[in-house]
C-alpha cells in the first residue's frame, strides 16, 4: 500500500476546528451550540466591499496580477503609511489570506531542517506552516500569570542556533490577546539585528486594541529595513474572513522578489475578493470606532463572568479578540469533546478550542481553552454560564 508523507502524517489537526463533527452531531440532536472557538466575527462586512462585488461589470472572469493589482498595492501603502508604516506599493505581495502569506514567507526564508523561534502559545496553524516546510519550531514558553508577556531577551538568546533563521510574533496575540509595547518590540529588532535574523510578526489583528494603548507595527521601528516582514490580512479587519485576501509587506527587496515567484507559482488570488478589498480600504474610521467599542465592551463581559468561576484563571487581553482560560480539569481537550457529546443546559452547550494545540512543546496548554469572544454580549453571558455548569458536572 503506498505511504504518506511523513511531513503528511506530523501535520497537526486544528485545535480550532477538529472537534466540529462532535458539534454538528450535537446540533442535529437539536442541542444550541454557542461558537466560541473559531474566530468569525459576527460583525457586517463593510457595504462596500460587498457592493464592489454586486455591482462589478466584469465579463470575463480573469486572472489577476499575481503579486496584486497595482491600483490594490498603492491603496494599501496608503493606509500603512496612515498607521506609520513607510511602505510603497513595490513592498507588497497580495496572497490567498494571511495563511498563505505566512507560507510564502516562512519559504522565501528557510530551508529543510531550519529553525523558528516563537513564544507560546501561538497561533495553532504555525506548526502546520512550520511541517508543510519542513521547519523546527523552537518554542519560548510565555504565562497566563503575566497574561502572556514577551518572555525575557536572554531566553531567546540561549535559543537561537546557527538552524535559526527568524523570531515569529502575533501581534497582537493569536490566541493569548497579548498586545506587545514598543519598547519589547525594539528588544526583538535588536536581537533579530545583532544575529541576522528575520523578524516576522503577523499584525493581522492590528486595529483591535483597547484600553488606550497604541498598536506599533514593528515596519514603524528603524533599523529593520533588511530583516522586517508584516503578515496581514483583511479577514478580520473588515469581517471578511471568505474572501482570503492577506499580503506579505517588506523592505527587503530579495525577499519580496522571492515571494512573488511563490505567488506566479500559484497564479493569483481570487479577482472577486480582490475587489472586495480593494472597496475595503475606503472603509470610513467610524466604523472602526464602533467595531472596537462593541469588541471592548464584550471583552470585559467575557472577562467578569469568567473571574466569577471558582478555580479558573483567565488572561485579560489588551488587543485582538481572544482570551486564554485557564480551566480547574486535567484534559481541556477531553472536557471540550464532552460538552459537545454529554453535557447540555436547556438544550444548549458551549465550543470552545483546546489550547494545547496552541503550543508545541509536548503536554502544554493541557488543561487551557482559548475563548474568541466574537459573540453577542447576551450570548457571551450565556456560554459562560454554560461554561461554569459544565464544569460543576464534569466527572473528571
Amino acid at each position: 500500500m503506498p505511504k504518506i508523507s511523513l511531513k503528511g502524517q506530523q501535520m497537526p489537526e486544528s485545535p480550532i476546528r477538529k472537534l466540529v463533527p462532535y458539534a454538528e452531531e450535537a446540533k442535529k440532536r437539536g442541542i444550541n451550540v454557542y461558537h466560541l472557538n473559531i474566530g468569525q466575527p459576527d460583525i457586517e462586512t463593510p457595504e462596500a466591499a460587498l457592493k464592489a462585488v454586486r455591482e462589478n461589470d466584469i465579463k470575463v472572469l480573469s486572472y489577476a496580477r499575481s503579486e496584486g493589482s497595482e491600483t490594490y498595492r498603492k491603496k494599501l501603502s496608503k493606509y500603512y503609511r496612515e498607521h506609520n508604516i513607510d511602505v510603497n506599493e513595490h513592498d507588497i505581495v497580495v496572497t490567498t489570506g494571511g495563511s498563505e502569506a505566512l507560507l510564502f514567507a516562512l519559504g522565501s526564508i528557510t530551508d529543510f531542517g531550519d529553525e523558528i523561534i516563537i513564544p507560546e502559545p501561538f497561533y495553532a496553524n504555525y506548526n502546520g506552516f512550520s511541517v508543510a516546510n519542513g521547519i523546527k519550531v523552537v518554542p519560548i514558553v510565555s504565562t497566563i500569570d503575566n497574561d502572556f508577556a514577551l518572555p525575557a531577551i536572554d531566553g531567546f538568546e540561549k535559543l537561537i542556533s546557527e538552524k535559526t533563521k527568524a523570531i515569529l510574533i502575533c501581534n497582537p496575540g493569536n490566541p493569548t490577546g497579548y498586545l506587545y509595547s514598543k519598547e519589547e518590540l525594539k528588544k526583538l529588532r535588536d536581537l533579530a539585528v545583532k544575529h541576522d535574523l528575520f523578524l516576522i510578526a503577523d499584525e493581522v489583528y492590528r486595529e483591535f486594541v483597547y484600553e488606550g494603548i497604541q498598536h506599533h507595527s514593528i515596519l514603524s521601528l528603524d533599523g529593520l529595513d533588511e530583516h522586517g516582514i508584516v503578515i496581514d490580512s483583511v479577514s478580520k479587519r473588515y469581517s471578511m474572513c471568505g474572501a482570503r485576501i492577506g499580503c506579505i509587506v517588506s523592505k527587503n527587496k530579495e525577499l519580496i522578489q522571492t515571494a512573488l515567484k511563490y505567488a506566479q507559482a500559484r497564479l493569483s488570488s481570487p479577482t472577486y475578493a480582490l475587489l472586495a478589498s480593494e472597496a475595503a480600504l475606503e472603509t470610513p474610521k467610524e466604523y472602526f470606532d464602533a467595531v472596537i467599542e462593541e469588541y471592548d465592551e464584550r471583552r470585559m463581559i467575557l472577562i467578569n463572568a469568567l473571574k466569577k468561576i471558582e478555580g479558573l484563571k483567565v488572561s485579560k487581553p489588551k488587543g485582538a479578540f481572544y482570551c486564554i482560560a485557564e480551566l480547574p480539569v486535567k484534559d481541556a481537550d477531553h472536557f471540550a469533546q464532552w460538552m459537545l457529546e454529554s453535557f447540555s443546559d436547556q438544550n444548549e452547550t458551549v465550543m470552545v478550542a483546546p489550547a494545547s494545540g496552541f503550543y508545541s512543546t509536548e503536554g502544554s496548554g493541557k488543561n487551557q481553552i482559548r475563548i474568541a469572544y466574537v459573540l453577542k454580549k447576551e450570548s457571551l453571558i450565556r456560554s459562560v454560564e454554560l461554561l461554569k455548569l459544565a464544569l460543576e458536572q464534569y466527572p473528571d
